[in-house]
């Protein structure tokens, strides 16, 4: 493999090569695109993560991760007679100019157009339902925010941020009510708990998915410096009193600020 070509053909000489029938890597040889899709969601998750922490070699690593991820992908296609590299690369490009007539046609207000544009575009490909095409494999609550996104976009939505902040609260008092009436009753309730308060994040201009694992990573945080003072004081944390645990969390949470 010659290092003197660009980066991207030398990538694509590679794939070919480990998908050559005679002398590839017997592992990429038999994986499909059914096969390959959980390190797809694995490796756009680790990007995340490195793009979160501000880390520049960690970034370029597990780019370079879902980039692969990508050729894979294409290289299949191509096998097929399907598509290759190249035509993802160039639909892609085609999309993004379509989507962009204020940048690439001089449209005055283009810039607001996004989700008027994507929508002609579903009609073309005749998906004609609203809901139509929110991926079924998204993580439940970027899926909820997407679902609530499309729908005010024709109008089914509250006017503002406290219409949606009044649902929350409804759903808080209904899942008091369903607790009588067995788990299976809760379950639901939380379930429209969550679906409200995707929507508040979204009217409050909140990514509710970026906020919550934002909030995971606060909350691990705190506890594991709660860990740390419990062993130094020789505490186990099973014995902890619920006054002793509300204590150790406020003071983690006061360190970790300061």
């Amino acid at each position: 493999m010659s290092a003197e070509l660009p980066g991207v053909q030398r990538l694509l000489q590679v794939m070919r090569r480990l998908r050559d029938p005679a002398s590839g890597c017997s592992w990429d040889l038999a994986q499909d695109h059914r096969t390959l899709a959980r390190y797809a969601l694995e490796e756009a998750h680790e990007l995340v993560a490195a793009l979160e922490a501000g880390n520049p070699d960690a970034m370029r690593g597990e780019l370079g991760d879902l980039l692969f991820q990508v050729v894979f992908h294409a290289q299949l296609g191509a096998e097929r007679g399907e598509y290759d590299f190249d035509a993802i690369a160039g639909g892609m490009a085609d999309k993004l100019i379509r989507r962009h007539p204020h940048v690439f046609e001089g449209e005055a207000g283009g810039a607001g157009r996004w989700e008027e544009i994507k929508a002609e575009e579903r009609a073309v490909r005749g998906d004609s339902g609203v809901l139509d095409d929110v991926p079924l494999a998204l993580p439940a609550l970027m899926r909820a925010s997407k679902l609530g996104k499309r729908a005010a976009a024709v109008g089914f939505d509250w006017p503002d941020a406290s219409g949606a902040r009044a649902k929350v609260l409804e759903e808080l008092a209904e899942i008091d009510a369903a607790r009588a009436e067995g788990p299976g009753r809760v379950a639901e309730e939380v379930g429209d708990l969550l679906l409200a308060a995707t929507s508040l994040a979204r009217l409050l201009s909140v990514d509710a998915e970026t906020a919550l694992r934002q909030a995971n990573q606060r909350f691990e945080a705190r506890f594991r410096h709660m860990e740390g003072l419990a062993a130094e004081r020789g505490l186990k944390l099973a014995a902890l009193t619920p006054t002793e645990w509300d204590a150790l969390w406020e003071e983690g949470k006061r360190d970790i600020q300061s």
